[in-house]
C-alpha cells in the first residue's frame, strides 16, 4: 500500500518531489553539522593523533577532566570513574572520536541520515553536560550544542532525499521507500501525522534542553543573571581536609572547581595564621616552587598541582593533597583556632579554618 507523503496525498512521484525538496532545503545544515563532527573525530584521529596520545599534554582526559567541576546530572562522578579506570577511560575516547568521525561523514555524503542525526543528538546532549558551562568570554560550549542539538533534531526529521547516498539508494532499489526501517534511519518518507508529531516533540525537547541548561548556567530566564554554579572565567581553589602539627608542618586537599580551561591557576604564597591573628608560618613563592613531587598526591593523573615556575601551578579539575613543611624549626604550636590562606597570581585568596588540638 501507497504511503501518504507529508501533505497526505497518495501520489507517489509527488511525496518524492516533496522529501527532494526538503532535502535540498537542508543541504547547508546537513553539510554544517556533518562537517563539524566529521572535523572533530578527524582531528583526533588523523591529523592530531596526540589527542589520542595518553603520554601527551594535549591527551583527551586533560579535556574530560577539566569539565568535571561544572558537569551536570552526575557527569562529574561519571567522568571521576573514568579518569581512575584507564581501560574504561581509552576505550571510550576512541569510540567517542570514531562516533564522531564516521556519523559526521555520513551526514556529509548522506548516508543512514536518520540515524547519523539521532546520534549527532545523542553527542550534542553529552556535550552539553560536560562541557556546556566553558568558555571565558561567554558560554562557547553551551551555544555550539544547542545548535548541534537543534540541527540534529530537523535533520532527523527532514532527512536526506537529495544529493545523497540514501536518494540514490531509494531510487536504485524503490521498495526502500515502503521499508520501515529506512524511513527512521535512512531517508525514506514520512506522513504528514508522523512529520508534525515528530516536529511538535523535537521542537518541546529543543526548548528544553536549550533553556533549562541556559537557566543553569546564566539564570535570565527563572532567576536573575549569574556567571554559572562553576564560573568558567575565574579560577576558584576548595580547600578541605587540612591536618596541622605542632612543629607547622601542613597537609590539605585542594581543588580548582572553576575557571577557564586555557590557563592554569598559580599559587604564590600560603600563609598560616594564628588564633591571635598574626602570621605564624609563611611559604613563598620561590619556597612553594622549590617543593619535591613528593609533596603533591594527585587524585588523577592528568590535570595536577604541582611546583611550577614561580610557585604552585594547576589546571582545572586537578585536586591533590598538599604537604607542606615548616620553615621555622623548633616551632611549636599552641591550641587553637588557625587559618591557611592560600595567595593566587591574580589576587584571589582562598581560607580554610584548621583546629591545632
Amino acid at each position: 500500500m501507497m504511503s501518504k507523503d507529508i501533505c497526505g496525498e497518495t501520489n507517489n512521484s509527488e511525496t518524492i518531489a516533496t522529501w527532494r525538496l526538503i532535502a535540498i532545503i537542508l543541504l547547508a545544515v546537513r553539510f554544517t553539522q556533518g562537517w563539524i563532527f566529521w572535523g572533530g573525530g578527524s582531528r583526533r584521529l588523523i591529523y592530531d593523533p596526540s589527542k589520542l596520545d595518553p603520554h601527551s599534554a594535549n591527551w583527551l582526559a586533560n579535556k574530560f577532566q577539566s569539565a568535571m567541576p561544572g558537569a551536570l546530572l552526575g557527569m562529574d562522578k561519571i567522568v571521576d570513574y573514568m579518569l581512575h579506570h584507564f581501560t574504561l577511560l581509552y576505550t571510550s575516547a576512541i569510540l567517542f572520536s570514531v562516533a564522531e568521525l564516521v556519523f559526521g561523514l555520513f551526514l556529509i555524503l548522506g548516508f543512514m541520515s536518520r540515524l547519523s542525526a539521532l546520534v549527532t543528538i545523542g553527542i550534542s546532549f553529552l556535550l552539553m553536560l560536560l562541557f556546556g558551562w566553558q568558555g571565558a568570554t561567554c558560554i562557547d560550549e553551551w551555544t555550539m550544542a544547542s545548535a548541534n542539538f537543534a540541527m540534529g533534531v530537523t535533520l532527523f526529521i527532514g532527512g536526506s532525499a537529495a544529493f545523497s547516498i540514501d536518494s540514490w539508494l531509494m531510487r536504485r532499489y524503490p521498495t526502500l521507500n515502503n521499508s520501515t526501517w529506512f524511513r527512521y534511519f535512512g531517508s525514506g518518507a514520512w506522513s504528514a501525522r508522523n512529520v508534525t508529531r515528530s516536529g511538535l516533540i523535537g521542537l518541546v525537547m529543543t526548548i528544553l534542553f536549550v533553556v533549562l541548561t541556559y537557566n543553569d548556567f546564566r539564570g535570565s530566564v527563572f532567576t536573575p543573571f549569574h556567571g554559572g554554579p562553576v564560573s568558567p572565567a575565574k579560577h576558584h581553589i576548595s580547600l578541605s581536609q587540612a591536618s596541622l602539627q605542632a612543629n607547622g608542618n601542613i597537609e590539605f586537599t585542594a581543588y580548582l572547581d572553576a575557571g577557564t580551561a586555557a590557563e592554569p591557576s598559580n599559587i604564590i604564597s600560603v600563609d598560616l595564621i594564628g588564633p591571635d591573628g598574626n602570621v605564624v608560618e609563611a611559604w613563598n613563592s620561590h619556597m612553594l616552587a622549590a617543593l619535591p613531587p613528593g609533596a603533591f598526591h594527585n587524585d588523577y593523573n592528568y590535570n595536577q598541582f604541582k611546583a611550577g615556575y614561580d610557585g604552585i601551578t594547576a589546571k582545572i579539575g586537578a585536586r591533590a593533597l598538599i604537604q607542606l613543611s615548616a620553615s621555622q624549626t623548633n616551632l611549636n604550636l599552641r591550641k587553637g583556632m588557625y587559618a591557611l590562606v592560600i595567595h593566587t597570581v591574580n589576587g584571589e585568596s582562598f581560607t580554610l579554618q584548621i583546629v591545632n588540638k
